[in-house]
């Protein structure tokens, strides 16, 4: 009963251990409610960063959209720059080959011409030559004349003096008078046949004098215009040359533009070269070995080298020719199994690939030309793998055909 007692008497002990437990609890709650809130605090603030993070996001976008916009309007107008430039090109190109099909008609007919001036130089020579023959024969004749003429008097005198000898001794008067009559009226007829003749003769040498002065002057003036043809050939041909050399001064000028700007593009890439008037890729930095399928890295190359000579193409005057080369190089092993039967082949694809991207990229196929030259124009001398891998290449060369 004492224990009981004693226990009803201490049951008021158990309160101060529950008001421990709700203390405890309270400070739990409490607690809970910082975490909360400090939660709550740092979530707000959270959601607030990445509001602003959203808001410049939603601003960058809309910055983009509207530099994609201009883009767009700036590729709309370089799609009609483009299709005005080949419109403008394909005129130029046509003008040009009027231009080279007139000159060369120009100069079928001064060849014809000249062909013409020789021809009528020679027959002009060959008359001159025959007149010549003839006025000489009709001289000779006249000087042949000439000699008779003075034969025919002397043999007069001789008989005038041979008839006086005789009438002196045995004709008479009258016979003698009537012989020497006879003979002056045979001379006289006979001097008259001669002077005719010689009248004649040199009638006709006047007339031919006449017309050897007149083929003369023909010859003359035909030999002026052949002068003037020559000159004019001549003038042609320099003004053609000066044309030639401004042509080639223009390329070699664009030329130096587009190794400026190439090796701007392309420095410090490693695998290629600039060597002379070419640039040398390594076939293992555009292609897999013994394929001709360009890789990731090597289309990123040849975009980068496409704009680059698109820009340069839209700076050359529609009349300067110029021709962008590819030439495809592969060393001298031969080729086991794959797509490919010889190295000629697998030259020429890879060359071929190239220019395709090229195009595709907006680069003038009619100033695009691939060649392969298989393994038949090695970088250097060697047979070991790193001369082999040299030989491995592809080049680009700007030329003018």
């Amino acid at each position: 009963m004492a224990r009981l007692r004693r226990r009803g008497e201490n049951g008021l002990d158990a309160w101060p251990g529950y008001v421990d437990a709700l203390s405890t609890l309270l400070m739990v709650i409490i607690f809970v409610l910082l975490v909360f809130v400090l939660t709550q605090a740092f979530l707000t603030a959270t959601l607030a960063g990445r509001n602003d993070t959203l808001a410049k996001v939603s601003s960058e976008l809309q910055q983009l959209s509207n530099a994609l916009s201009l883009e767009k309007t700036q590729n709309a107008d370089l799609q009609l720059s483009l299709s005005r430039l080949g419109r403008d090109l394909t005129a130029a190109t046509a003008a040009r080959d009027a231009l080279t099909k007139a000159q060369q008609a120009d100069r079928a007919t001064i060849a014809a011409r000249g062909a013409d001036v020789d021809r009528l130089r020679t027959e002009l020579e060959r008359t001159v030559t025959a007149d010549k023959a003839t006025i000489e024969a009709r001289l000779s004749d006249i000087a042949r004349l000439e000699s008779q003429t003075k034969a025919l008097t002397a043999l007069r005198d001789e008989l005038e003096k041979k008839v006086q000898t005789a009438a002196a001794t045995t004709m008479t008067e009258q016979e003698r008078r009537a012989a020497v009559q006879v003979q002056l009226v045979n001379e006289q007829r006979l001097g008259e046949s001669a002077r005719a003749q010689i009248a004649l003769l040199n009638r006709q040498v006047e007339e031919l004098r006449a017309q050897f002065a007149s083929v003369q002057d023909a010859l003359g003036i035909e030999k002026k215009r052949s002068n003037d043809k020559d000159i004019e050939i001549t003038n042609l041909g320099a003004k053609l040359n000066a044309a030639l050399v401004e042509k080639v001064e223009e390329l070699r000028q664009y030329r130096s533009e587009f190794f400026g700007k190439l090796r701007n593009v392309l420095a410090g890439k490693p695998g290629i070269q600039v060597i002379g008037d070419r640039f040398v890729f390594q076939s293992e930095v555009l292609y897999p070995l013994g394929k001709a399928d360009l890789t990731p890295a090597g289309i990123a190359q040849m975009t980068a080298i496409a704009t680059t000579i698109k820009d340069i193409a839209a700076s050359i005057p529609p009349d300067v020719h110029w021709i962008l080369r590819v030439d495809g190089h592969t060393d001298p092993q031969p080729l086991k199994g794959g797509a490919f039967a010889s190295n000629w082949e697998l030259s020429s694809a890879r060359a071929i690939a190239v220019v395709k991207l090229l195009i595709t990229f907006g680069v003038p196929a009619e100033h695009l030309a691939a060649t392969g030259f298989g393994e038949f124009q090695p970088f250097g001398p060697g047979d070991t793998e790193e001369a082999y891998a040299k030989d491995r290449r592809i080049e680009l060369r700007l030329t003018d055909r």
